[in-house]
């Protein structure tokens, strides 16, 4: 799965990787996290012949996925990635899958590798040739009865290659640049004719850094919560109990305070 993501490209840099119109500057984004607002690039309106700008647009959409029919999205979990292998056949995706499918820019993702049942170690995980990666990704509109819209939506994922398994088992489904337009293109190709391009990506293709915790917390959006630490995958010793005496001098086994 994918719970954080970073955008620290420039626009002319998202512009160019994915030839779409970048309507806004955008400052860099290094923890960007569920229910904030992310970029999704998505098929525009064909342009006249002769011209040279590009038919993709970008928009600004919740991080968490909300299909148009639901009536209460208060009651809808917060669906921040979705299974590649079943979205074709299952309701929830079924439009988005048909008409909305969507690329999202980033620079790399976030994954902990579970350690044990209290500790995990994190890791920025980046093209390891640089630059742009593009996610595939599914947008939906939900409509409120009193008129209101929320663009919403989510990133797809896969079976983890190899590189990534140790750390978790899923990943980001990744468009490569020359299958954008076959992707972004829902007017000439069915889902079953995309199936083949949510695939892990070639074993090589990401590498895997690790860091600290400071990732962990939405606060942190500095560019030092990248930054390489020494990888622990020591379990973590468990604490014994410590007993907790009483005014009338009995012990018993209370829980410490940690201030």
């Amino acid at each position: 799965m994918c719970g954080r993501f970073s955008l620290i490209a420039t626009r002319e840099e998202v512009e160019a990787f994915i030839a779409a119109i970048i309507e806004a500057e955008f400052p860099p984004r290094y923890n960007i996290a569920p229910t904030q607002p992310i970029m999704m690039v998505v098929a525009g309106e064909t342009q006249p012949e002769g011209s040279n700008l590009p038919d993709r647009k970008s928009i600004l959409v919740r991080w968490g996925f909300i299909p148009s029919w639901v009536k209460d999205p208060n009651s809808w979990p917060l669906m921040i990635n979705m299974r590649s292998e079943t979205a074709v056949q299952k309701n929830s995706f079924r439009i988005a899958m048909n008409h909305f499918r969507a690329l999202v820019p980033a620079s790399g993702f976030y994954e902990w590798r579970k350690v044990d049942k209290n500790k995990r170690q994190a890791y920025w995980i980046r093209p390891r040739k640089g630059g742009v990666v593009a996610f595939g990704a599914l947008m939906e509109t939900w409509s409120g009865t009193d008129g209101s819209q929320v663009d919403t939506g989510g990133l797809l994922t896969t079976q983890a290659n190899k590189t990534l398994k140790p750390i978790h088992d899923r990943m980001p489904v990744v468009i490569k640049p020359e299958d954008f337009g076959r992707w972004l293109d829902c007017k000439h190709y069915l889902p079953h004719e995309v199936e083949d391009l949510m695939q892990p990506v070639e074993d090589d293709f990401f590498e895997a850094i690790p860091v600290s915790d400071k990732v962990n917390h939405v606060a942190n959006i500095t560019p030092d919560i990248q930054e390489r630490v020494e990888e622990d995958l020591a379990p973590q010793k468990s604490e014994p109990k410590q007993k907790k005496k009483t005014d009338n001098g009995d012990d018993s086994g209370g829980q410490l305070s940690m201030f």
